[in-house]
Parts: C-alpha cells; sequence; structure tokens
C-alpha cells in the first residue's frame, strides 16, 4: 500500500488571512501554521529564482521532521534554456536547495507547451530529456510535466522509467483528464505519482482574482479523480497539490479531497468515468477547519506579483 500526501501549491497568500490563517497572522509565521495542517507543500518560487540557501534553511527551520517539500526547477532551465548548456545553473540550484535534506520530496521539471518551431517533434525533445536524466545526479527525486498531450504516451512513460523518474499528470484544460491517462497507461515510472490540480487559470479569474473562496464547485470532479487515484496508491505512493486556481481557495479543494478520499475508503462512492458537469457556483465554501492533521493522508498562484510560496 502506498501513502498519499496532500498539499497546496505554495503557502505564502496574503487572501489567505483569517480563512486560512488566524488573523493577526505575520507572513513569516505562515509555513509553521501551513505545516500543522498539511504534511508537504509545492514551491513555486523556485521556478523564478533559485533562493538563498538562508531561505530554504528557513524553511527546514519552520517545518516538523516528517514535512516534505517539491520544489519546481528554475524556468531558466526548463523554459530558457530547455535543459541544454545548464550544468552549471542545475549545480547552483541544487546546491541551494540542499539545506532541506530528508525534507525534500522531489523536484518538478514543468515544462511549457512546445510548437513546431521549439521541436518538430516529440523525438528531439525526448533525446534532451534523456542526456539531462542520465546526467542528473539523483534522477529518482525528479517529476515531469509535459504540455503536448500527444506527447503523453507509452514511450514517454519508458524514457521516465528508464531513469526512474515519475510521472507528472496535471488536471487541466488543455491536457486529457487524469482518469483516461490512468486507464490507458501505466503510469508509475518511479517511486511515486506525481498530480497537480490546476484546472483553468484565466476562466477562473474571469470570476476572481481573491484567493479566499471556492467559485468553482469542483467536488463531482475531484470524487472521480480520487476514485482513479484509489487504485495507484493501492500500488505506489502518490502525492497531489491543488492550486487556488483549481476552485478558488486550495486548502478549501483539499478538504473536498479529503472528504472524497474518506467516501472512496468507506466505498460510497464508485468511479466515474468522465467529468460531465463544470459548473461555477458563486458560494463560498466553509473556512477550513485549523488543527485537522491527516499526516497520511499554475503556473504560479500570484496576485499582484506575490508568490505563494
Amino acid at each position: 500500500m502506498g501513502v498519499c500526501r496532500l498539499g497546496t501549491a505554495g503557502w505564502s497568500y496574503k487572501d489567505w488571512d483569517t480563512v486560512f490563517y488566524p488573523p493577526g497572522t505575520r507572513a513569516g509565521e505562515y509555513l509553521s501554521i501551513y505545516a500543522e495542517r498539511f504534511n508537504i507543500v509545492e514551491v513555486d518560487s523556485t521556478y523564478y529564482r533559485i533562493p538563498a540557501k538562508r531561505t530554504v534553511q528557513g524553511w527546514f527551520d519552520r517545518t516538523p521532521d516528517d514535512f516534505r517539500f517539491a520544489v519546481k526547477m528554475p524556468g531558466l532551465i526548463t523554459h530558457e534554456k530547455v535543459l541544454e548548456r545548464c550544468e552549471a545553473d542545475r549545480n547552483e540550484f541544487l546546491d541551494a536547495i540542499a539545506p532541506l535534506d530528508h525534507k525534500l520530496h522531489s523536484i518538478l521539471l514543468q515544462f511549457g507547451y512546445f510548437n513546431k518551431a521549439a521541436f518538430a517533434s516529440a523525438k528531439p525533445f525526448m533525446d534532451r530529456l534523456d542526456r539531462f536524466l542520465a546526467a542528473f545526479p539523483q534522477p529518482r527525486s525528479l517529476a515531469v510535466e509535459i504540455r503536448n498531450k500527444n506527447w503523453l504516451n507509452d514511450e514517454f512513460l519508458q524514457l521516465l522509467r528508464s531513469h526512474g523518474a515519475a510521472l507528472a499528470l496535471a488536471d487541466q484544460v488543455w491536457m486529457p483528464p487524469i482518469e483516461q491517462v490512468l486507464d490507458k497507461h501505466d503510469c508509475i515510472t518511479g517511486d511515486f505519482l506525481y498530480v497537480r490540480l490546476i484546472g483553468d487559470r484565466h476562466g477562473i479569474e474571469k470570476i476572481t482574482t481573491t484567493w479566499d473562496k471556492v467559485v468553482v464547485d469542483r467536488r463531482e470532479r475531484i470524487a472521480s479523480l480520487v476514485t482513479a487515484l484509489a487504485g495507484v496508491i493501492s500500488a505506489a505512493d502518490v502525492v497531489t497539490f491543488i492550486n487556488n486556481h483549481y476552485a478558488g481557495h486550495a486548502p478549501a479543494s483539499c478538504d473536498e479531497f479529503l472528504a472524497a478520499m474518506a467516501m472512496v475508503a468507506s466505498g460510497q462512492v464508485h468511479a466515474r468515468k468522465k467529468e460531465t458537469v463544470r459548473d461555477p457556483s458563486s458560494e463560498p465554501a466553509a473556512p477550513a477547519k485549523k488543527a485537522t492533521v491527516r499526516r497520511k493522508a499554475d503556473g504560479a498562484d500570484s496576485r499582484r506579483g506575490k508568490r505563494g510560496g
């Protein structure tokens, strides 16, 4: 039986004050309070810049021993240089995050969509990725997300498997539903499966840019995903991160995810093969309750230039 870890994409959101963080919480206290509720977080800020070692040490010091971090590889490597001539940048990044020590769960290689001008076909990209993974000091710590849906095939999965790197699946508008991918392929390519619930960034920002309540009802979607993932958890570890842009308030979406897990475990929910409802709702979700710690259980979330962790 695998272990399921659940967290959010980032933790440093002023909009979470009073609904997730107690009134008067200082920004420097966010992470320690977050870690009372969740046992993992996806760090988005490392995509934009390599952090200072003292910053990373602070993350380590403010979290309990069983807490874990998943950090994004800098965009300098994945988007600007696209894995070429980046050994010095890679080493600088790995040195910067070294203070995380055993709390480092994984490093996410998140790629953008590549058009024909970037890569005429999948093969040149796969060849480049193969060389990068082969040279990476600890490839089993990596998770790889691609956004060219036609490249998400057995050849790509076998490439990851040959290096022990994990597959990262994103629930977002331009990729196939995660349930379909799990049904079609053997998605366990490494020590864990990495899942990201991102949603429709542009669509939700037409409704809100304040991340303090749920504005899109995704309970049916989450129930379907959880049911599909239950089969994976029986064989491998799964780590799941939910973005504010998924429904409007990531901690509340995590509550819905946990509720769906409980329903599946009790046999009260059956799998839905395909989502048929994506109706927005303006009703706010109930504030996430504090001290409901469950230890076993995109792009950036940003507003006015503030990054979430």
